[in-house]
């Protein structure tokens, strides 16, 4: 019988989980705080502890590793109700299995990862050695906003990685965050510290791409007047960003690949090789997949990026973090004398039915546009139809006519679809965005979505899990 230790200084909880638990077979035992953790933990193991955040004696994310040298099989999955990037990403990154969000349903998904957490916890091999003090930096300065299931996956993976030294590939659109969360990447890591460079492939013209990475000896070339060091020197110890690496020459992939072998490098005019311990990151908005089969990337070159990939959702995908986003934006692009604008209800609702192909750039830009040129306090949709035409455009052709090739378009990003139960995948993809588009519009407000969704509560309630819909968009 597997043992599991529940950690949390609310009675009810401990009480739900422990019954619950109790019927699964589990034996449980309970604290209250990270004292009473520390005295459980010297007397017996556990397979399993669900571990809050807030403590009375403390904060449980700073002491994960003394709980882990304790009981260093056991897995850890953190209980939280301050639901944000950074609990995500240090929790997974201090050595905990997964973290969950309050309130959360005793459902079979809930025991599913339950019992995953608790078959994780039979491997011998030790978590590696973490740093005992948590890095303190600016995180306000690269920041990622959301709170969707898509993005706590995201913020997930990056805990995951953060600590090796492992090359990753980060697609999305243009405009989604993959600077972002290369950045999340770099200061969640060992070597935070150290240089972070970022080289926009994009930005650079072909003929200078090789000097700007590897630089060149003075009189390499016409116009050579000086040494230049590269942007790979440059990053030495720490971790380079090669952004929009689809765009990249033929020609140069293929030194670029030997550069990622050989792990050396020679500036141009130079003969002397120059060796450099780097993490590399690559992005882009392409299908690398399709660019390989096109001729258009090396596959040898993809299969070296691809070792390790994160794939950000499209702004389409995680409508219900466009709230967030307003508020975010509209809080750091304040209008004059620093007065935080105010959106309406209307304003919000039109920029969750847009579609933003330009993702959270074009909205980040767009809400700067409006709080510049709107003098009035209140945001509304007066000010869309004034300051951005293109978005009111858009969304009065749509209110106009339903383009139902379009919706089915925007539900599908992936080009891997399955070979059987179609019919059933589209229908319950297009059922989850009609039912979330439905409660964001509303606020949350159950009664007022049954109402216009013709569902009665409990009809509705057993569609938001069957289709695992956030919870929290119905509690505005």
């Amino acid at each position: 019988m597997s043992s599991i230790l529940i950690v949390d200084d609310e009675q009810s909880i401990r009480k739900v989980l422990k019954i619950f638990l109790d019927k699964q077979g589990y034996k449980i035992s309970t604290a209250t705080k990270l004292a009473e953790t520390y005295s459980l933990l010297k007397e017996k193991k556990f397979s399993l502890i669900l571990l809050d955040i807030n403590l009375p004696d403390g904060n449980s994310l700073e002491y994960i590793k003394k709980i882990k040298e304790l009981n260093n099989n056991s897995s850890i999955i953190v209980m939280t109700a301050q639901d944000t990037m950074n609990n995500a990403i240090q929790a997974i990154k201090n050595g905990a299995y997964d973290y969950i969000t309050k309130p959360f349903d005793l459902n079979d998904s809930f025991l599913l990862t339950i019992e995953k957490a608790v078959k994780n916890s039979i491997k011998d091999s030790k978590i590696e050695k973490l740093e005992t003090d948590i890095k303190k930096y600016d995180m306000d300065s690269f920041n990622i906003i959301g709170k969707s299931n898509q993005m706590k996956k995201v913020f997930k993976d990056i805990g995951r990685i953060a600590e090796s030294s492992h090359t990753v590939l980060i697609l999305g659109e243009s405009g989604s965050g993959k600077e972002l969360v290369s950045k999340a990447i770099h200061l969640s890591g060992p070597n935070s510290k150290k240089p972070y460079v970022q080289v926009n492939i994009t930005a650079i013209p072909t003929e200078l791409i090789e000097s700007e990475l590897f630089g060149y000896e003075k009189g390499a070339f016409t116009g050579a007047s000086n040494k230049k060091i590269g942007r790979f020197e440059e990053a030495n110890g720490g971790t380079i960003l090669l952004d929009e690496i689809g765009d990249m020459s033929y020609d140069l992939q293929s030194k670029l690949l030997r550069v990622l072998e050989e792990k050396k490098f020679y500036r141009l005019g130079s003969q002397k090789p120059i060796k450099f311990e780097v993490r590399i990151v690559a992005s882009t908005n392409k299908d690398l997949e399709n660019e390989v089969k096109k001729k258009n990337f090396r596959e040898d070159l993809y299969f070296r990026l691809n070792s390790i990939s994160i794939e950000l959702p499209t702004l389409r995908e995680r409508k219900s973090d466009i709230p967030l986003l307003i508020d975010f934006f509209l809080s750091k692009y304040t209008g004059q004398d620093g007065i935080v604008k105010t959106p309406t209800e209307e304003f919000i609702r039109i920029l969750i039915d847009y579609d933003w192909p330009g993702n959270v750039r074009e909205l980040e830009n767009s809400i700067k546009k409006v709080v510049l040129m709107d003098p009035d306090i209140n945001l509304d949709k007066q000010s869309i139809d004034d300051y951005l035409p293109k978005i009111s455009k858009k969304i009065k052709k749509q209110e106009n006519k339903v383009n139902y090739k379009k919706f089915i378009e925007n539900i599908f990003t992936s080009n891997q679809l399955p070979n059987e139960g179609l019919h059933k995948m589209i229908i319950d993809k297009m059922e989850k965005t009609l039912i979330e588009s439905i409660l964001i519009k509303n606020k949350g407000d159950m009664g007022l979505s049954c109402s216009q969704l013709g569902l009665t509560k409990k009809m509705l309630l057993s569609k938001i899990t069957k289709l695992d819909i956030d919870k929290k968009i119905t509690q505005n």
